[in-house]
């Protein structure tokens, strides 16, 4: 398991359509993909679940991947917050 805090950097935040830009990006892994946003944790792969978690610019989350291929994922969907 792999866990790293990141400050959100997308100008909208995980918002709609970055939102579900990262649910589908989650969704390429084998491996369980978590986020935590004051001490709320949410499964990654499901837009219910992110857009709960109302997360805006500039707000800290923790990511987590568990799996197989939990490093690439890792990778890849900090790549995604912090290039948008």
């Amino acid at each position: 398991m792999v866990e790293r805090s990141i400050t959100i950097e997308l100008e909208t935040g995980l918002q709609a359509r970055p939102a579900a830009q990262f649910v589908q990006l989650a969704n390429r892994f084998k491996s369980d993909v978590f986020i935590e946003k004051d001490e709320k944790r949410v499964n990654a792969k499901s837009i219910m679940g992110l857009m709960s978690l109302a997360v805006g610019t500039d707000e800290q989350i923790t990511l987590i991947a568990d799996g197989t291929d939990e490093e690439i994922a890792m990778d890849q969907l900090v790549n995604f917050i912090k290039k948008e």
